[in-house]
């Protein structure tokens, strides 16, 4: 990140849920959420949005008027990213630039529907190096699930402007920062112990996805809106990361996946939603791998902030 650079405030944020693992079409829109229409949710396979097990988000910041979009991330397969976008009326021809939060299938392998289907003029992806690790996981039983990373040959291919970050950086003039690689500072986020990623042909243990980082942005009176994509580096440590990065503004909205499912981070809920509670955010919206338990722990404990996701959902700040 270049010295002497701050996030700009914007006057407005747009996110936009692209893909996640659920959908809802008897959720209520409000003046600040607005969900997919009926026709999108229950029309045929081929005007009907997809849920599936991955991540990925429009954003869009307007400021004087102007609107400028990226892509957050991809999903987990080409034709999925690139339907419901189709069915939402989003060119890809729009976006500025591509942020992964890191190279994990479910929101990287979307990518390349997208891309052949803008054809190939340059576009910047920005992504830490780590990201085109291969990586597995190993349950407790033994079985493997392997995690294939993006391709940088066929990335390439595209004409896609590969910008391997690990520090923060910016994106459109400054109103979007990228967190980079986040410090683990707190003493209960300690990162993915049955992961593994491939080094020289060996696989070490990987627990601290290191490639893991989200994106902020700063709304005038209102603050910051931080979108994650899985959370690896511990949602707590992503906002005082945040908040290190902007001065210590005030966090307005959580957004994204927190990485809080399965038996090994049930321990971390009461103390991920305690530290939640703290921040003070006015909306949190829970999504991809944050689980039942813990999505239904901030509801419990956050109700006014607290807000459903769901495949098609704007969400306007």
């Amino acid at each position: 990140m270049e010295a002497g650079l701050t996030l700009r405030e914007v006057d407005r944020v747009e996110l936009t849920t692209l893909i996640d693992n659920t959908i809802d079409v008897l959720l209520a829109s409000t003046e600040t959420v607005r969900r997919a229409p009926h026709d999108t949710i229950l029309g045929g396979p081929k005007s009907r949005l997809r849920a599936e097990h991955g991540f990925s988000t429009l954003v869009t910041v307007v400021r004087a008027g102007q609107r400028h979009s990226l892509l957050f991330d991809a999903g987990l397969t080409e034709d999925g990213l690139l339907q419901n976008m189709e069915i939402l009326g989003i060119n890809p021809s729009d976006l500025r630039a591509v942020v992964l939060s890191h190279g994990h299938a479910d929101h990287a392998l979307g990518l390349l529907g997208m891309l052949r289907r803008r054809g190939r003029h340059a576009l910047p992806l920005v992504l830490h190096p780590e990201a085109f690790r291969t990586r597995k996981i190993v349950l407790p039983d033994g079985h493997e699930i392997r995690l294939p990373p993006p391709n940088r040959a066929d990335l390439e291919a595209e004409r896609v402007e590969l910008v391997e970050e690990r520090g923060p950086s910016y994106l459109l003039e400054q109103a979007v920062l990228i967190t980079g690689q986040v410090p683990r500072g707190t003493d209960f986020e300690k990162g993915f112990p049955i992961h593994f990623a491939e080094r020289d042909g060996r696989w070490e243990r990987d627990p601290w996805i290191h490639d893991d980082q989200a994106i902020v942005m700063k709304v005038k009176g209102k603050g910051l809106i931080v979108l994650t994509g899985c959370g690896h580096s511990g949602l707590i440590n992503i906002l005082t990361q945040a908040q290190a990065l902007t001065g210590g503004e005030r966090i307005h909205a959580v957004v994204g996946g927190f990485h809080l499912t399965g038996g090994l981070f049930d321990a971390l809920i009461p103390r991920t939603v305690e530290e939640l509670r703290r921040f003070g955010p006015a909306v949190v919206v829970p999504g991809h791998c944050t689980g039942w338990k813990a999505t239904h722990a901030i509801a419990a404990a956050m109700p006014a902030a607290f807000v459903q996701n769901s495949v098609g959902t704007t969400f306007i700040f």
